[in-house]
């Protein structure tokens, strides 16, 4: 079997769910505030693993929270001389699918993989009439916009090692910086939890995708595909062919192929054990591989329910 993932964002669960939230594997559609509290209890279930530290924010929440971002960051740039349009490129479809296996069916046949909303939010980054203002002003403003929008090495740096290895650096300093710690109260601790929490995949995700459960699951999906005329190992394979089953196809075409794939893809992992066998694996392997990291878990998701508030109050809406 590839060992091979396609992860929506990081920390996707293996699975993609259509409700489900990203960061930090798969929260589900639950209850908007629902035991938000509970976060705060990660230090004492440290040692046994990372079930029961709070709830991560839904997709349509995510987004709420980034349009108060975008809101912030406004007001920071235009209190330092500049124009600014605070703009969200991303909607709740667009959070949604990725991963190892798609889930949902309905979702796979109105975007397939994926690949028209890719080439939407190319558009729309090309697009950005920041980008333009930014361009159109002079060499010393164009400087002076950048470093007041993201910072720079001037400022100081803040630095965050990853789990599997690594080190990210982020500016101290900017209007992005000042956004998010009006968001989340404290942005260094903000982002080294954020940078934990979601990159935890490669701790688990081996040894998941090598369990005896997992492998006779993809074995029942790979059989369900051959018997809908798709011959496929596992779901990365299909990944893997779909540019040379749609090369030099006209567009609508080969969106008719992806589809095609993406819901007999999606239909077969409902169909077997796949889909379940996966979320039960997650779960369990998230508890029993993370443990070590569960204050981490439940900092990021107290301070994003946290901000989900904040977001709330700075939008006047809810998600």
């Amino acid at each position: 079997m590839k060992r091979t993932f396609a992860l929506a964002c990081a920390g996707a669960m293996v699975v993609a769910i259509a409700s489900a939230g990203c960061a930090g594997g798969g929260s589900g559609d639950r209850g908007r505030r629902a035991d938000s509290g509970s976060a705060r209890s990660g230090t004492a279930d440290a040692a046994s693993g990372t079930a029961n530290i709070g709830r991560e924010l839904t997709d349509a929440e995510q987004i709420l929270v980034q349009r108060a971002e975008a809101q912030l960051v406004k007001k920071c740039m235009e209190g330092k001389g500049f124009k600014y349009w605070a703009r969200t490129a991303l909607t709740v479809d667009d959070l949604k699918g990725g991963g190892y296996v798609l889930t949902d069916p309905v979702w796979a046949g109105k975007h397939g993989y994926g690949s028209r909303r890719a080439d939407r939010l190319q558009d729309v980054q090309r697009d950005d009439p920041n980008h333009a203002y930014a361009n159109a002003l002079p060499e010393p403003e164009r400087i002076r916009y950048s470093k007041a929008l993201e910072g720079g090495p001037s400022s100081g740096m803040l630095t965050a090692e990853l789990p599997a290895g690594g080190t990210v650096r982020t500016p101290r300093e900017s209007c992005q910086t000042e956004a998010k710690s009006r968001l989340y109260g404290d942005f260094e601790t903000w982002f080294r939890a954020e940078k934990t929490a979601t990159n935890l995949s490669p701790l688990y995700v081996p040894a998941l995708i090598a369990d005896g459960r997992f492998v006779r699951a993809v074995e029942q999906w790979s059989i369900c595909m051959r018997e809908a005329g798709h011959d496929y190992a596992d779901p990365p394979a299909v990944r893997d062919q779909l540019p040379a089953l749609t090369k030099g196809l006209p567009a609508k075409k080969a969106f008719a192929v992806e589809v095609g794939l993406a819901v007999a893809e999606a239909t077969c992992a409902t169909g077997t054990p796949l889909a379940e066998t996966a979320r039960e694996l997650d779960a369990e392997y998230r508890d029993k591989k993370l443990g070590r990291y569960a204050t981490d878990i439940a900092t990021y998701r107290r301070m994003a329910l946290a901000a989900l508030e904040r977001a709330e109050d700075i939008t006047g809406t809810t998600a």
